[in-house]
């Protein structure tokens, strides 16, 4: 499964644009700063990624402030261009501020 849920800032939106489909869009910059346990040591992670949302969603993610955290959710498919990888954001949810900043599926 292709799912990814992540708490982060976001940190750049660009300019609204349109879809060949005709669907609005929003390039993003999310940073994800977490403490995460990995083999039984606490890990500082900190992760800055590319990302997208189309269609309706766009008008949730313009009203957002930079700098503010959210929920992200969505999915991982290669850049326009097939080069990188893009998060498709799919959700967005308010984080308190004691959330995980990520959760495996």
């Amino acid at each position: 499964m292709n799912h990814l849920v992540l708490a982060a800032s976001l940190v750049e939106r660009g300019a609204k644009r349109y879809t060949p489909a005709g669907l609005p869009a929003l390039d993003l910059r999310l940073q994800s700063d977490t403490t995460v346990t990995q083999n039984g040591q606490a890990r500082k992670v900190s992760v800055e990624l590319r990302a997208v949302v189309i269609g309706d969603l766009t008008l949730r993610i313009e009203r957002l402030a930079l700098g503010s955290t959210a929920q992200f959710a969505g999915f991982i498919a290669p850049g326009r261009s097939g080069k990188g990888l893009f998060f498709h954001v799919t959700e967005l949810q308010d984080v308190p501020t004691s959330a995980p900043s990520a959760v495996p599926s």
